[in-house]
C-alpha cells in the first residue's frame, strides 16, 4: 500500500484521510465507534509532553489516542 502511513508516525499539524483501520474485534469497534472509519478527516493536534497519547481532531472532536491505538489507523496524507 503506497503512500499510507500509521497515524502516529505524523507529527503535530498534518492532515490526513483514514484509509484502512488493521485491527480486528474490540479495537477496531472502538475505533470506529470513534469515528476513524474509512474517509474520515484527520488533524493531528498536538502531543502530550511525554509524547503519548496524542490529540487528534475527528469529525469536530478532540481524541486523545495512544501511539499504540493510533499506530493500527493507516492514513493517506492530504
Amino acid at each position: 500500500m503506497r503512500n499510507l502511513f500509521s497515524l502516529n508516525s505524523l507529527p503535530v499539524g498534518a492532515s490526513c484521510r483514514v484509509e484502512k483501520l488493521v485491527c480486528q474485534g474490540l479495537t477496531r469497534r472502538r475505533l470506529l465507534d470513534m469515528g476513524l472509519s474509512e474517509g474520515t478527516i484527520v488533524n493531528v493536534l498536538m502531543k502530550s509532553p511525554a509524547g503519548d497519547p496524542t490529540a487528534y481532531k475527528v469529525r469536530g472532536a478532540v481524541l486523545a489516542l495512544r501511539s499504540e491505538e493510533a499506530s493500527k489507523v493507516l492514513v493517506k496524507l492530504l
